[in-house]
């Protein structure tokens, strides 16, 4: 075969190739001085699921806000299904067939489904008839996809896999061929992130086009077909899933070998550090949060509690920490604690040993408005050293939190930039940095890597290892199942206020904790 044949039928195959689902071409977008999109070109195939991974400030969420029609790009060009097209908001967008699925969404809870899919695509002034006829396309659809979906059910009602298949829904319901899913995983169960990879699969096989963002490699090589990554605005690769693994994707995410495994000894048990004795917990609309429940942490030991947000793990946090009431007895040291008086609060809970990270940095963790020295010193402002006499001293506080900035790798080392201006993995270091470093005997930590790059998890995990190592006791809360067997020595699971189980993470498996985690035992199932 001549050259001038070889090169007239490649040119006639990509004539005759569809045109991919969604073309970016020199996709580019500032806030101000800072890039957040630089010349981005990608291609995403027609019926594939597509991801999309990157460190925090990647740019990731940016690119697809512009696709949706949040920002406008400064300059390039969006083509859907070949054709040019303009988005300059999220009607236009899904006038485009392209629907969103947010990590928090979008659902008026005391709104049925029903009302919630109808919601801004009624069909006429008239309401009725518009529920009508969602009501026969609501079933078609959700009988289609295996989105398993009652109609008339109050979203505040339903589970938070249940609520993410109603997103689904809406956005099938508007026609979308074009499916955006933004950390879709972060809040379910193991059972309920496999169901919907299996609705994902579904949407795939009947030619949707899938774009997913998550942090979480092992979803990425599980559900996907192809996979790009950015790395500070622009983009980096894009490879098929298959001929990649997750530490190539981690090192091309960050620019460097990342260590996906924690690295750490067998765990070194001392005396009992905490005690919890029949510890139950109501809170201000007289619901039981907390039932009951007995667990002790010993001296280097992380003990971790699984389970789905909301099963009365953060109430649990609370009262230790001191800002929640409960009953109950709780030794730290050997000595019980004030749960209930003038001596239960936070103060005094700093005084007796132990430390905080919250689950909610921004709500809890941080003043955003803050600079960097002033949220170091937040809880620990009566410290001898950060006084001069009556006043504070300043200068002792910032000369503080540059050595921290520099120990714990806070980028940028700026004492004097204000807490919002930092990425939330860098956020995130500064509260750390702030009670690690207080040397606690019992560490509090919710969520520790919620919305961190994994540059700065293989950080954050380390620190807490070696707080360990130090012989400290730590309780670690996290939603994320593999983070909880990397990091603990023992593992307690809670649903609905109680504990189900404790076991160790060699004897057990995400299968079993998954079953756990929903309120089955291994023998009930």
């Amino acid at each position: 075969m001549s050259v001038e044949t070889q090169k007239g039928r490649q040119d006639t195959a990509a004539l005759t190739a569809p045109a991919p689902a969604i073309e970016l071409r020199g996709i580019s977008k500032s806030f101000g001085p800072v890039q957040a999109n630089k010349d981005i070109a990608i291609k995403v195939a027609k019926g594939t699921i597509h991801g999309i991974i990157g460190e925090n400030g990647a740019g990731k969420s940016t690119l697809m806000s512009i696709l949706y029609g949040f920002y406008k790009a400064d300059k390039g060009e969006i083509l859907i299904n070949g054709d040019h097209t303009d988005i300059p908001d999220s009607q236009a967008a899904i006038a485009a067939g392209i629907g969103m699925v947010f990590q928090h969404f979008k659902l008026v809870e005391n709104f049925t489904v029903l009302e919630n899919v109808v919601l801004g695509a009624e069909s006429g002034p008239m309401l009725r008839p518009s529920l009508s006829k969602a009501r026969k396309l609501l079933t078609q659809l959700s009988d289609e996809y295996e989105l398993s979906v009652d109609p008339d059910a109050k979203i505040e009602d339903l589970s938070v896999g249940h609520q993410q298949r109603v997103e689904i829904l809406k956005a099938l319901y508007r026609q979308a061929d074009i499916l955006i899913l933004d950390e879709p995983t972060g809040v379910l169960t193991p059972a309920e992130a496999d169901h919907l990879f299996r609705i994902l699969e579904g949407l795939r096989a009947q030619g949707k086009t899938i774009i997913l963002i998550t942090h979480k490699l092992r979803e990425i090589m599980e559900i996907t077909d192809t996979v790009s990554v950015m790395r500070r605005g622009q983009m980096t690769a894009t490879v098929k899933t298959a001929e990649t693994n997750p530490e190539q994707l981690a090192e091309l995410m960050v620019g460097r070998k990342v260590l996906l495994q924690v690295d750490k000894a067998p765990a070194k048990l001392g005396d009992p550090i905490l005690e919890v004795e029949n510890l139950s917990v109501v809170d201000g609309d007289g619901v039981e949060r907390v039932k009951g429940i007995n667990f002790n942490v010993r001296a280097g030991e992380i003990l971790g509690i699984a389970g789905v947000s909301g099963n009365g793990q953060s109430e649990l946090l609370e009262v230790l920490a001191g800002y929640g009431k409960g009953t109950g007895t709780i030794r730290m040291n050997g000595d019980t604690l004030d749960l209930t008086g003038t001596k239960s609060d936070a103060k005094t809970r700093r005084k007796q040993g132990i430390a905080h990270v919250p689950e909610d940095r921004h709500a809890e963790g941080l003043i955003l408005d803050f600079e960097a020295w002033e949220n170091t010193a937040l809880g620990y402002i009566d410290d001898p050293a950060y006084n001069r006499g009556l006043l504070m001293d300043n200068a002792a506080i910032r000369k503080d939190t540059e050595e921290k900035m520099e120990r714990f790798d806070v980028r940028p080392p700026n004492p004097r930039l204000a807490a919002k201006n930092f990425s939330g993995g860098n956020q995130q270091k500064i509260v750390l940095a702030r009670e690690i470093e207080r040397n606690p005997d019992l560490l509090l930590i919710g969520q520790p890597t919620r919305g961190v790059d994994i540059g700065a998890i293989e950080f954050i995990h380390k620190q807490i290892v070696a707080l360990r190592d130090q012989g400290k006791a730590i309780i670690l809360v996290s939603v994320e199942l593999e983070e909880i067997f990397s990091l603990s020595d023992r593992i307690a699971v809670m649903f609905d206020g109680h504990i189900m189980g404790e076991r160790n993470p060699a004897d057990t498996d995400e299968k079993e904790l998954g079953l756990l985690m929903a309120g089955m035992t291994t023998e009930g199932a």
